[in-house]
Order: structure tokens, then sequence, then C-alpha cells
């Protein structure tokens, strides 16, 4: 069976959003004193995380068959492979606002939170253009090889977040205090409330994320237009995206070549989707799979290589 034929009782996304819900839920909470994460304590988390995304996959393939779980996989890997670009905007952020160690968490959960929302509504909206519209295949491939493009020679562009216009508009609406107070997002000043600087970095993590998250959405409808798959995959790879930076926020001087995979990837999406609409068709989802680990793999041990003498220059979380 076709992931894209596949059809998903009420029940069955009631039931995912309750366990997305509830894992948000032991997350918080696990987190509720905003100490700072270590590296061990992160990746205990990744493993978690990765687990369910994995596991996921063979509920899918249980109930669906290998094709549908090889799609879903397909799908998760290009999301996670994603989520690492994610992860060095975050770090240049939160270095950019000096953002202390413990309140780093608790961004990042509510990011993730407006990420799940953002893609959600992308994807349902994607889904619906792809099937009204042939040429809609065409206009979002044409935008992934024009992303894969920028990806590959604009990687090093400085980002400047208190310059983005979301951020700018932001702080023109609502008061703002430059400082950080606690943990907290909102606090009165002088008998006013206001946003503190803690809110503003937040609205920079999701709009920026609102950039990744049309990438990321148009690269797995360029698998598959199932709504069901292409949310599961999203939800599963930027689930774990909070522990993912805490693990590799000290590694990421180690992946200087992983833009190019990745610029890779959103280009093989972008001429995927187009093909879609062609006498072509669409590409097989074995050849799918086998070109997002080769690529992913490429790039990865071509950037170890790369850094292979260079010295740890400071603590994972060091930032």
């Amino acid at each position: 069976m076709a992931a894209d034929a596949i059809v998903v009782p009420l029940w069955g996304w009631v039931a995912l959003t309750a366990a997305i819900a509830v894992m948000l839920a032991i997350d918080l909470f696990m987190h509720r004193d905003n100490h700072v994460i270590g590296f061990r304590e992160a990746a205990v988390w990744s493993s978690i995380w990765i687990a369910a995304g994995l596991g996921f996959g063979g509920i899918v393939w249980w109930a669906y068959g290998a094709e549908v779980a090889g799609t879903y996989y397909a799908g998760y890997l290009i999301e996670k492979a994603l989520s690492v670009d994610n992860v060095f905007v975050f770090a240049l952020i939160f270095t950019y606002f000096a953002v202390p160690d413990r309140y780093q968490h608790k961004v990042l959960f509510w990011g993730v939170v407006g990420a799940l929302l953002f893609r959600l509504v992308f994807i349902f909206v994607g889904a619906e253009l792809l099937a009204a519209f042939f040429w809609t295949a065409y206009l979002f491939g044409a935008f992934l090889i024009y992303t894969a493009y920028k990806m590959a020679f604009q990687h090093d562009k400085e980002i400047e977040p208190d310059k983005n216009l979301v951020v700018r508009l932001v702080q023109r609406l609502i008061p703002t205090d430059p400082r950080y107070h606690g943990d907290r997002l909102f606090t009165r000043v002088d008998g006013k409330r206001v946003a503190t600087l803690l809110f503003v970095v937040l609205v920079a993590i999701e709009a920026t994320d609102l950039i990744f998250a049309i990438d990321s959405v148009a690269a797995v409808l360029a698998i598959t237009t199932s709504t069901f798959i292409v949310w599961t995959a999203n939800a599963f790879a930027v689930l774990g995206l909070r522990s993912l930076y805490f693990c590799l926020a000290g590694l990421l001087r180690r992946f200087t070549h992983l833009h190019y995979g990745l610029a890779v990837l959103l280009a093989f999406a972008g001429v995927k989707l187009v093909l879609s609409e062609t006498p072509v068709g669409k590409l097989p989802i074995s050849l799918t799979l086998g070109v997002i680990v080769v690529t992913l793999t490429v790039s990865i041990v071509w950037s170890l290589f790369a850094t292979r003498t260079d010295k740890p220059a400071r603590d994972p979380l060091d930032y």
C-alpha cells in the first residue's frame, strides 16, 4: 500500500495527539526547576525521543506495511537532519541574546510547541494545495531547490535576531523590558505589565522556526502527501529538538560540511516533487531512503574528517 492511500481513523489522530501532549507534559514536569541540562541528561532524553520516533515507525509498519513505514522513516530522517540546522541557529540566537543556560530549556520547550502548531497548519494547507493544483508541485519544488542553493552557498551569512521583522514588530507592539526577570516571559515594571527579554528570545526562536517549518514540511510533502505520515514524521523529529540542542550545541563546530548534505537533500526533494507531476512519476521510496542515508553519512564523515585535528574549544554548554 502506498502511503498516500492510507486512511487513518479519527481515534488514531486523537490517540497520537494525546501521546504527544503526554510526552510534552512529562518533559515540562521533569524540567520545572530550570536546572542546567548537562550532556549526559540530554543524551538520555535524545535516546528516548529517537526511540519513540523509531518505535512509531514500527507501529506504522505493523498497521500499514513496509512501504508506508519506509515512507515514514524517510520523512523522519530528513526532518531529523534538517533539525540539526535549527540547532545551529538556536545556538546563535542564545549566544546573541546571552540567554542564561538554566532558561534555555524553557524557551526551547515553548518553541517546540509553536513549531508543532506551525507544521500542522502548513501540512494540511500544503497537502490540500498539492491535491487541488498540480502546478503547486512545481512551485514547491522550485522553492526547495532555491532553499538548497541558499543553504549551500549562503549558510555562513550572519544572523541578527533583533533585526528580524517579526521580533521588531513585537517589540513595537508590546512594551518590552530589555532584561531577564528569571524565567518569566512577562513581568511588571513600575506597575506596568511588560514582556521580558526572554519573551523576545522566544519570538526570535519562533520566527526563525517558521522559515524552517516551510522548508521541512515541503521536503516531506515531496516524499508523500499523506497528512498523517507527514505530521508524525515532523512531530517525532521536532519533539527531540530540545535534547538534540543540548547534545550538539558544543559539537557544532565539527559539522562544518553538514549543510552541503542538507542542501543536497532539499534539492533532491525539490526534484522529486517536480518529477511527481511528469511522466516519470513518484520515485521509489527505496531510492529516497538510500539517497538520504548516503548523503547524511557522507556529509557527516566528511565533516568529522575535516575537523579531526581540531581541539575542543569549550564545554558543550558554554554558550
